[in-house]
């Protein structure tokens, strides 16, 4: 019987140190699905200065899933296309996307910077990346709710 009991509570915490070592937790809400750019903001000394929307036909969608990132991006007053593919971790409320690979205007700012950084707020169906300078000042924000 205390054979039995042994190997049950190393199964156990080998499974336990398993989940462990899993795609990091996002706190309180999940970043897992699809979201669809609602606006985006710009800051002057962390006060929001003017609320850009999307017009004529403007659309960017992220998704979010098992630690991977896609996203899409669609202007049609732009010919480029603007899209991109990686992966993505929160540490605590920072938001880091790695891509992996991109459209050819994104691979040219790829080349440049490696791990894109956003202070990440979020609520149930809506989320907010802000892009903070080098002297910590919010510098511009995406703000997207869930689409599924």
């Amino acid at each position: 019987m205390k054979i039995f009991v042994l190997i049950i509570l190393g199964l156990f915490s080998t499974t336990t140190i398993k989940n462990t070592n899993s795609t990091p937790s996002i706190d309180v809400y999940n970043l897992e699905g699809v979201w669809n750019l609602k606006h985006q903001l710009l800051y002057d000394q962390n006060q929001v200065s003017d609320t850009i929307f999307n017009t004529n036909g403007y659309r960017q969608v992220k998704v979010y899933s098992k630690g991977k990132v896609m996203w899409t991006r669609f202007d049609p007053a732009d010919s480029n296309e603007w899209f991109g593919y990686g992966s993505y971790v929160i540490k605590g409320n920072i938001l880091e996307e790695r891509l992996e690979y991109a459209s050819g205007p994104m691979m040219k700012i790829i080349d440049t910077i490696q791990v894109f950084k956003f202070e990440l707020v979020m609520d149930k169906n809506s989320y907010q990346q802000i892009t903070v300078d080098e002297n910590g000042q919010y510098y511009q924000s995406e703000n997207y709710i869930r689409i599924e």
